[in-house]
């Protein structure tokens, strides 16, 4: 019983389709993510950090990492 265990837990795992770089891609836009809040809550009111930087990081990391991490398939 215990070896149908194993064998369960592997045939689920290797049908899984995200690879280890979809995951370093994701957790690389997660943190710049959250760097970007970061930066957008330190920065002065009327900063280039604020009002320039922060959002770029912010747009790079939701719509341009992440996606790609779940779409990029080996």
């Amino acid at each position: 019983m215990e070896k149908n265990k194993k064998t369960s837990r592997q045939s689920q795992f290797e049908n899984w389709s995200l690879k280890k770089i979809n995951y370093i891609l994701f957790f690389s836009g997660l943190a710049l993510v959250i760097f970007g809040y970061i930066l957008m809550t330190t920065g002065e009111v009327n900063s280039f950090q604020s009002l320039t930087l922060a959002p770029l990081m912010l747009f790079i990391g939701y719509l341009i990492v992440i996606p790609l991490s779940i779409l990029i398939k080996k």
